[in-house]
């Protein structure tokens, strides 16, 4: 898997269930990585969307651990209902490119599953609530391409490639290593109580 966001100086996402900035060139970015490809988010995330509809030309997977099947449908979702259904569901879209896409504790949860960080950085302090863990702070995660510094909507930024040096397998993980199961368990719990 891949992940893209934008982070702040601090490495702020978002607040109050919102993007930070309104960055149409970074948009622009997001829209030509993730069309036609296939994104995963959390509940919130979809909720954060327009009218709460999933992304459009894209297959969009959503975890909700209550979730309403008849709303996926009707939205035109593919829903799980915890961190292994989701792990199994992008291990059957394998064929295809996928985008972690938000939020925080999506992000959180599914970093060591993912190869590449496409990370565009703010020059700004957005007052975030909540937060990215700080690749630059972390062993295994090496930023591998800097772009030069651009104008957007009044802040500067830079797109940012970061990689991962021993990304997590789904195949391992889901059918044969007891440790990572007992981790994604611990892991679903949490998120059922943080919602």
């Amino acid at each position: 898997m891949k992940l893209i966001v934008a982070v702040d100086k601090k490495w702020g996402i978002g607040k109050n269930n919102g993007l930070l900035f309104d960055l149409k060139k970074d948009m622009k970015h997001f829209v030509e990585h993730t069309r036609g490809k296939v994104v995963v988010m959390g509940a919130n995330t979809l909720r954060s969307l327009p009218n709460g509809m999933p992304l459009k030309n894209r297959v969009n997977i959503v975890l909700n651990p209550e979730g309403d099947l008849m709303d996926a449908v009707e939205k035109g979702y593919v829903l799980a209902t915890s961190l292994d259904e989701l792990l199994e569901q992008v291990h059957k879209v394998t064929d295809n490119e996928v985008y972690v896409i938000g939020g925080a504790m999506m992000y959180h949860t599914l970093l060591p599953y993912c190869k590449t960080a496409y990370i565009t950085k703010v020059d700004a302090d957005g007052g975030a609530t909540v937060f990215h863990d700080n690749l630059d702070s972390l062993d295994n995660w090496t930023c591998v391409e800097e772009g030069e510094p651009i104008d957007d909507n009044g802040y500067t930024i830079r797109f940012c490639t970061y990689e991962n040096a021993s990304p997590l397998q789904f195949k391992s993980t889901i059918e044969s290593n007891k440790e990572h199961q007992h981790t994604l368990r611990a892991e679903q719990a949490f998120l059922g109580h943080n919602k």
